[in-house]
């Protein structure tokens, strides 16, 4: 039972492994907050895509149907988005656990704890130029018909 007790952190310690993962888990809530916008807007791309398809040719508004492809590409690219924002978040997750569970081991973890941040943002960042590439294609012509 005595070797347990340097497993326990002292409040000090508690304190500073807080303190270094605050980042961390402010990037958390920040990617889930991200991860929503980019479900919403994956949303409206697959409503507009069923809207689309149900045209028949016959329509006034047929020739909307050209659409779709350009509606697939923004989907795909939110689909990477979110792929990549789901990644960062784990890693992230992946970090905190890290940082605590060396801290209460007394294991020296700078290193791995600066990887995986920086991991975490590659992520991030492949998932904000995806939500750029496709808010370009959202800005062109199709989407200010109907």
């Amino acid at each position: 039972m005595g070797d347990l007790l340097p497993l326990t952190p002292s409040v000090e310690q508690l304190s500073r492994i807080i303190g270094s993962v605050a980042a961390p888990a402010f990037l958390l809530g920040a990617v889930a907050a991200f991860i929503s916008v980019l479900i919403s807007r994956m949303n409206r791309v697959i409503d507009r895509s069923q809207f689309l398809h149900s045209i028949t040719r016959d329509e006034v508004k047929a020739y909307l149907k050209d659409d779709i492809p350009r509606l697939k590409r923004r989907a795909a690219l939110l689909n990477q988005a979110v792929f990549y924002s789901t990644i960062c978040a784990v890693i992230t997750s992946m970090l905190i656990i890290v940082a605590f569970v060396s801290a209460m081991l007394h294991l020296a973890h700078e290193y791995g704890v600066a990887i995986l941040f920086v991991a975490a943002l590659i992520f991030f960042v492949l998932s904000l130029i995806n939500l750029a590439r496709e808010t370009r294609i959202a800005l062109r012509d199709f989407d200010h018909h109907v």
